[in-house]
């Protein structure tokens, strides 16, 4: 019998990206509108990517196998 293969979560494909180390990296939040009241060193430092926890991480990967 031929092994089943698990669905990619479509959601979590777009969001996160796995390095070549394996640690999971997304985006921060609150960086697509009402800029005007954020400061620029703000909004400079939402630019950044950031680590998900390791947690997280291994939550990540079952829902996205094939990244």
């Amino acid at each position: 019998m031929a092994k089943i293969k698990i669905k990619t979560n479509r959601g979590a494909k777009k969001r996160f990206k796995i390095t070549a180390n394996g640690k999971v990296v997304h985006y921060k939040a609150n960086k697509s509108h009402i800029l005007t009241s954020k400061a620029r060193k703000r909004k400079n430092k939402l630019k950044k990517s950031a680590v998900v926890n390791s947690v997280d991480a291994m939550n990540i990967k079952r829902l996205v196998p094939y990244l």
